[in-house]
């Protein structure tokens, strides 16, 4: 039932802004976090960022704090990354993650805790 399909991924110089879209759809789409991942080659996804969506309170993973912001609207329900102060080693695919089943914990920084995942979005930072 649930999409959700990223945008924006594109080449950036170092240092360079960019910002990501994630919009999500479904008939009865409910959304209790939304978050970003990225995966570099070889390696398992990591955790970016993540928002609760009930309460905006936003988490970042260390490596992006600072320079990465995230956000949310409503209707349509639509997550951004905006990233600043790009580095050649934040080149990966970027996912956007939802979690919409009900839930007994808040993990958002484990992959184990998103129901639906989109199909990535290139990024790649030229040095």
């Amino acid at each position: 039932q649930v999409q959700l399909v990223e945008s924006g991924g594109q080449l950036v110089q170092t240092g360079g802004s960019l910002t990501l879209s994630c919009a999500a759809s479904g008939r009865t789409f409910t959304s209790y976090a939304m978050g970003w991942f990225r995966r570099f080659p070889g390696k398992e996804r990591e955790f970016v960022s993540a928002i609760n969506w009930s309460s905006g309170n936003t988490y970042y993973a260390d490596s992006v704090k600072g320079r990465f912001t995230i956000s949310r609207d409503n209707a349509p329900n639509t997550v951004y990354l905006q990233m600043n102060s790009l580095k050649p080693e934040d080149t990966a695919v970027y996912y956007c993650a939802a979690r919409s089943n009900p839930h007994y914990y808040w993990q958002p920084r484990e992959r184990a805790y998103y129901d639906y995942w989109g199909q990535g979005t290139q990024v790649t930072v030229s040095p």
